[in-house]
Order: structure tokens, then sequence, then C-alpha cells
């Protein structure tokens, strides 16, 4: 089954040259087959004209905590009313996940993944982390692995309470590391005050590393500290947060390929102050924007929302946020098949009830998503019925 797409005013391909315009692209199957001028495309099964809308990437949102269960509201609203934000706060998600059912899990999952779907987001990454026992994170990770493109093992997210810090990273890197491996790609740490420190950061990588486990880190959420360094001296695809960066870090990650994730979302829900996204790409880092989507510290799954709030508070321009929430993501989740539109990459497509990729930060909070495409397939994005 092939589709045209054609009547585009603003094409977003984030290839060389720019933004095409009065373009028209070509799905056939699970892939693109062309792209070009509207006059100049092909006969296909299908014709969908978008009458002089903007098309562009379906967002990659390479970082979300969406295993879990329970409410984070009264602490939400502690922090607006000036309680400082910590690390310790995850330990309530941690209790809530483990006594739901594999199938409320599972259903939580799903929710949150249509959402995002609605919204634009075709790639979507999710982490363990709220198990922190042998049998959770083991589950957590079976559950991911059912619906989310990219998982993540996050044992290493804090020690669980009474708990041991060193007993616990054993068990992370040993028998916790074995029982998740068949359902993960990645392993990432939570590096910080609150959670794991240089050396038991240091320890988790490797090992993760050692069973052939692609890396993450989280990293200078809360200070300057080793995160960033760590990431970059053991290849991390990615080390996400970086909200408080020193000369030396923004040198370390504009000199490496390490993808620098920046979390908007996160950033202002914790009132944070927001992540220097200037200073990255002007040093020549590469920037990805992510939800960060979770319970306690971003409970959002909009990458529109993270895309105008960089624009608008982060000083970047409308085409580095969009292509942070694109084809950065992709290049954090070490992906070549998504982040962008061209012929051979998959046919993930989204369409803004707009003229052009401006309108996401000039009309903030509007929700513009008109259509999605993903692997080809069109996707509702209309809220289900109640009832």
């Amino acid at each position: 089954m092939s589709t045209l797409i054609t009547g585009i005013a603003e094409l977003t391909t984030n290839e060389p040259g720019g933004p095409l315009r009065d373009a028209a692209v070509v799905l056939d199957g699970d892939r693109i087959a062309w792209v070009g001028a509207s006059a100049d495309g092909p006969v296909a099964d299908e014709r969908v004209d978008v009458a002089g809308r903007a098309v562009l990437p379906g967002w990659v949102d390479s970082h979300t905590h969406l295993v879990f269960a329970g409410d984070r509201t009264a602490e939400f609203e502690a922090r607006m009313a000036g309680e400082a934000y910590s690390a310790g706060g995850i330990a309530v998600t941690v209790d809530a996940t483990r006594a739901a059912t594999d199938e409320a899990l599972a259903a939580n999952l799903l929710r949150h993944t249509e959402e995002a779907l609605r919204q634009g987001t075709t790639c979507l990454e999710t982490k363990t982390g709220y198990g922190l026992s042998v049998a959770d994170e083991q589950r957590s990770a079976r559950i991911a692995a059912g619906t989310a493109e990219e998982v993540t093992f996050l044992g290493a997210h804090l020690v669980p309470p009474g708990a041991d810090a060193e007993s616990y990273v054993d068990l992370v890197c040993g028998e916790m590391l074995d029982a998740v491996a068949p359902y993960v790609r990645w392993a990432d740490v939570f590096c910080e005050t609150g959670a794991f420190d240089e050396e038991q950061t240091g320890r988790v990588l490797s090992a993760a590393a050692a069973r052939g486990l692609g890396l993450r880190v989280h990293g200078n959420q809360l200070g300057e500290g080793p995160g960033v360094r760590l990431a970059v001296e053991h290849g991390a695809a990615s080390v996400d947060h970086c909200t408080y960066l020193s000369g030396a870090d923004v040198e370390a990650l504009a000199s490496s390929d390490t993808v620098a994730t920046l979390l908007p979302a996160c950033d202002l829900s914790t009132r944070q102050a927001l992540a220097p996204a200037r200073r990255l790409l002007d040093a020549g880092a590469t920037v990805a924007l992510a939800s960060n989507a979770n319970p306690g510290s971003s409970y959002t799954t909009s990458m529109g929302f993270c895309v105008s709030t960089a624009v608008l508070q982060m000083r970047m321009t409308v085409a580095e946020a969009v292509y942070a929430a694109t084809a950065g993501g992709a290049r954090a989740l070490r992906r070549q098949d998504v982040g962008r539109i061209r012929v051979g990459a998959r046919a993930d497509v989204q369409v803004l009830d707009a003229p052009s990729v401006t309108h996401l930060a000039y009309r903030p909070g509007v929700p513009l998503t008109a259509a999605v495409w993903r692997r080809g397939e069109r996707m509702r994005t209309e809220r289900p019925p109640l009832g």
C-alpha cells in the first residue's frame, strides 16, 4: 500500500538544504519511497492532500519512564509551594509499582504511549527503574518490551530505602542485569547527589557494557558533577538532563559522539534552571529534546510542549528545536531510520494544522498535530470516547 501525501506547504526533512516548499512525499509500506515537488508526485494507491499544511518527521522521544503505577500530585503541589525537588521521591512510585499487577502496568504504559502517538511521537524509549528488585525490574523490562520500541534498564535509579548502597550496586551489576538483559537494549544510571556517586556509576556502566548493552546516563541535573565526564569516557550514547554544566562538560560533549539530551518539561516542573541549550549548540554539541515523561518530575508526553519551551525560554531556534526533537532524539538512540524524511527511512511523519513548524512556538499550548503515520500506517489522532 503506497500513499502520496501532497499539498505540503513546508516539508521538514532534516536533510541538507533545509525544508522543501510545495512538496510531496510517498510512503510505501513502512518506508519512505519518494520525496519531491508536489507537481512531480508519482501515482500511488492513495492520495492525501494536506492543503497547505506543514509535514515533518514524527517526534523521537528518547527519554521516558512509563512503566509505573501511582500518583505524585501531592509532591508536585509541595514543589509549587516552594519545597525543593530531590531524587528521593522516586521511592513513592516504587512502592506503587511493586504493588500493581502486570495488567495494570501494561495498560498504563499503553495509555501513555498512545497519548504520545496522538501528539506525533512515533518512536519512544522508556525505562525500568521503579522496581528496584530483581523480580520487579525484570517484570518492568518485560512489560516495557511488549509496547515500547526502545527499552532501557535503570535499576540504578535509586538505592531502595533500607538497602546498603554497595550491596545494591553489586546486585544491579550482577543478578539484576542478567535478569533484564533479554528485554533491553540500553542501561542507564542516575549519577547524582542522593542517587549514585562517581565510582558506583562507573561500575554500573562497565558491567552493562560488558554484557553488550548501549549506555545512557542521567547526569548534571541538580548540580555540576561527574555525570557528563563519565558518559563521554564510557562512550554513552547520551547524557540526559545536562542542567548544570561546567565549561569542561560543554567541551567534552562538543568533542564527542555523546548526545546532550535536554528535558525542559522536567526543569520547569522541578523549578530548576533550564539547561544551557545555546551554549551547547554554539560549542558544536549534538542536542536532543525529550519529554522525560514520568509521574514525579515531568508528567507530560507532549514533545510539542518541549519544543515550544526550548524556543521560547532556552534560546533555540525553531529549526534547532524541531531537529533536536526528531533527528537529535534518533542520534541519542543511535538510530538512522527515524527522525528524518528521506528515501529509505521509516515512514514516520506527522502533519501540523499549520503552514509551518514555526507555529509550534508561535502558538504554544495549541494541539497542532492533525495526522500521524507510523511505519506507513495512519494512526488515530482523536482521543478515545469516554465510557
